[in-house]
């Protein structure tokens, strides 16, 4: 078995000419997905092949270790990615199937105290949140956009609000699956890139609330309904921060979602907005019948959310007695990968530790949800608040089954993304393009979010932008002399802002409202804000970089 040692330089010994063969691969993957419009499993797989073809011709890697740090790659992206986000969608159809998300809908009416605006917000930015964090990967937007339909809102407003409403979540969506992958990928610590996110993701989380209320009802609605947006938003951001920074960057979505949704009920019980006829009448909107609901049903309905902080706060926090996050820690289980561990090189010539797979059966967040959902299928089979059994678990099961087939193609496209990243990484290409970046300087914190916001509004997702850019943002910052955590955190931020253009999002929109075919025009309404907000992260980013840097975690 050959011994293989990456070199930034291998290409003809020029930096500038093996980062641009370098860049072929991920030029492929593009052009595959704007160009080809292929679908993304086929895209991922032409750029992986494309990215084997590089490593063994132009950076010399030994094809067979090639082939070995593909096939890691495809593991990882399989166990933990997608044994994440197969649980995180099945926990939130075992809502669905139980009957407890149209009882969540109705919370939502109840809680908006009849004005439209208002519940357009808790569902769009609060409820958004909450399926952001335990589903992701398109299903808020999907969800959200037909319950603010029911709402009487029309289409086009409807889809412009959800997608930018789903804004601040993304980078802690699914389990914070874009964090973990970024940290795994980079070897920096995840928890640490999680905090510097939660310093990030907040500003946009106070602001989004009143973009909402401008889009549903211009600047009346913000002059009439301006203090519920700023109760919402605030909170949801203090919340977001402080989960990110102290608590579990995994449940921040959950624990800002509860906390925004909490501080509006609060809110609402002491003060209502003026205008929420008139608003509705703007709208075209009619009255709608409310439901009533029991004591029993309200909590059934927000058992699930609270079940998954109490699982997740247990495993990652407690520590009076047992030391349960040290004890599920001790059942991972390291596996040197065979034929590769000990065959990669650092430029010293000491073997690289990224050969070595860590298989955390337990400890995965993927392990906690599935727990959390076998713990909330019993209670919904043993008690049911409306006096029906709503759920059996042999339907829980089935429901497991189908999301596994519902994910097959995006199961595919995240290994195949994964194994690009990982013989990018190992071969040199992704060190190589980093260096040659890095030569713009002190500039590069400016515009390391761009990556981000390009890869996911290409992508539709911020874990594949983190596995195409998350080690090219460490290179680059390591050489630049900048915290690399910042820049793979910015990356993190940057998809957050460009997943509302991003053609998937674009299409589960458009299909959730009924304008297939006019993707363009919901493209052009919420542009503009994507762009202003990168802008603005940019400029965060380079700040936090020098001026401010004091305010990052330590």
């Amino acid at each position: 078995m050959h011994n293989f040692t990456a070199h930034v330089d291998a290409v003809g010994g020029s930096l500038a000419l093996s980062a641009l063969v370098a860049a072929l691969p991920l030029a492929a993957f593009f052009v595959m997905l704007l160009a080809v419009k292929a679908r993304a499993h086929v895209s991922g797989l032409v750029a992986l092949a494309t990215a084997i073809a590089v490593a063994v011709i132009g950076f010399h890697m030994p094809w067979d270790l090639a082939l070995l740090t593909a096939s890691q790659g495809a593991v990882f992206g399989l166990f933990p990615i997608v044994w994440i986000v197969v649980l995180a969608l099945w926990f939130y159809q075992i809502t669905v199937r139980s009957g407890r998300f149209e009882d969540m809908r109705s919370l939502f009416d109840a809680i908006g105290g009849g004005d439209l605006r208002i519940q357009a917000i808790l569902i769009a930015f609060c409820f958004g949140g909450l399926l952001e964090a335990l589903a992701g990967f398109g299903a808020p937007v999907a969800i959200t956009a037909t319950m603010i339909l029911a709402l009487g809102i029309k289409p086009l407003k409807t889809a412009t609000v959800t997608l930018i409403a789903n804004t601040a979540p993304v980078a802690f969506g699914a389990v914070a699956i874009p964090i973990t992958t970024a940290g795994n990928l980079t070897g920096l610590d995840a928890a640490h890139i999680g905090a510097i996110v939660g310093h990030q993701a907040p500003f946009f989380a106070v602001f989004v609330p009143f973009i909402l209320l401008l889009i549903i009802d211009g600047w009346r609605g913000i002059k009439e309904a301006w203090l519920a947006a700023l109760v919402v938003g605030l909170s949801f951001a203090v919340a977001q921060w402080w989960s990110a920074t102290h608590f579990s960057y995994e449940l921040t979505d959950v624990v800002a979602s509860l906390v925004g949704l909490a501080a509006a009920v609060v809110l609402l019980r002491f003060w209502r907005p003026k205008g929420a006829a008139e608003a509705a009448a703007r709208l075209g909107v009619e009255k709608r019948e409310k439901t009533e609901l029991g004591p029993a049903r309200v909590w059934m309905a927000v058992l699930p959310y609270i079940l998954v902080v109490a699982v997740f706060g247990v495993a990652k926090l407690w520590t009076l007695g047992v030391d349960v996050p040290a004890a599920l820690g001790a059942t991972d289980v390291k596996v040197p990968w065979p034929g590769l561990d000990g065959h990669l090189l650092t430029e010293a010539g000491t073997p690289r530790t990224n050969t070595v797979y860590k298989f955390q059966w337990l400890s995965s967040p993927g392990t906690l949800l599935l727990i959390s959902g076998i713990l909330l299928t019993i209670i919904y089979s043993i008690f049911d608040g409306r006096g029906r059994f709503a759920l059996t678990p042999a339907a829980a099961v089935a429901e497991l089954g189908s999301c596994f087939w519902k994910m097959r193609y995006s199961a595919l496209t995240i290994a195949s993304v994964l194994s690009l990243a990982y013989v990018m990484d190992s071969s040199g290409q992704t060190v190589s393009i980093g260096t040659w970046v890095a030569g713009i300087g002190s500039a590069f914190a400016f515009f390391s979010p761009v990556l981000g916001w390009l890869g996911t509004a290409v992508t539709g997702s911020d874990t594949s932008a983190n596995a195409l850019f998350a080690n090219l943002q460490k290179t680059a910052a390591t050489h630049i002399g900048i915290d690399p955590s910042l820049t793979v955190a910015a990356n993190t931020s940057g998809g957050v802002v460009g997943k509302m253009i991003s053609p998937q999002s674009l299409a589960i929109a458009a299909t959730a409202v009924g304008l297939e075919g006019k993707e363009s025009d919901i493209f052009r309404s919420v542009v503009k804000w994507s762009v202003g907000m990168l802008v603005v992260l940019c400029t965060l980013v380079f700040l936090q970089s020098n001026l401010l840097a004091g305010m990052l975690p330590g």
